[in-house]
């Protein structure tokens, strides 16, 4: 799997020449201030990142993918899964300030959460989002996650949101 299409955005893995692309969202302050970390001061960090993303994506066959906006062709960010050291699958997504606010976010996850239980068979997907965040719970929400909780990641409390798939292929909220 190398692509995936909604009907705003191109979603593909990284690839050569992404990085200084990227590089602009992940440097941002604002964009970054609940992501991880916080902002990447240097490019180097990003291209090592990225380089992460490429080898998750050839061990499991998914990662964290650039997001492309189909009608100006511009790299605005990124969203994908990424399994995390206790064996979860983590939906997560960074977009660009000038994207907020135009449903990128829930397009592009929703259509990671569709592959992730149709198509890589994956029976459980959740995500972190810190209580401040109120633009990203409110995108979890509306993608029918729910709130399970709160655990401390990056040293900051974050809520925990989950989803399932029904034995049926459908999509449960929640346990």
């Amino acid at each position: 799997m190398d692509l995936l299409e909604t009907p705003r955005l191109l979603l593909r893995p990284f690839g050569p020449g992404d990085a200084p692309l990227v590089h602009r969202v992940y440097s941002d302050p604002e964009v970054m201030r609940y992501v991880a970390t916080g902002p990447m001061a240097d490019l180097a960090v990003t291209e090592r990142l990225l380089q992460d993303y490429e080898a998750h994506q050839r061990r499991l066959g998914y990662s964290f993918w650039a997001v492309i906006e189909r009608e100006s062709g511009s790299l605005i960010g990124d969203a994908g899964l990424y399994r995390t050291p206790t064996g979860e699958v983590e939906l997560g997504y960074t977009l660009g300030v000038a994207w907020w606010g135009r449903g990128y976010a829930t397009e592009a996850a929703s259509a990671w959460l569709s592959c992730a239980f149709e198509t890589l068979g994956i029976s459980e997907v959740v995500a972190l989002a810190e209580p401040a965040n109120v633009a990203s719970t409110h995108v979890l929400e509306k993608l029918g996650m729910r709130r399970a909780g709160e655990r401390i990641a990056f040293g900051r409390p974050h809520a925990v949101f989950r989803t399932q798939r029904a034995l049926s292929g459908a999509v449960l909220s929640g346990h």
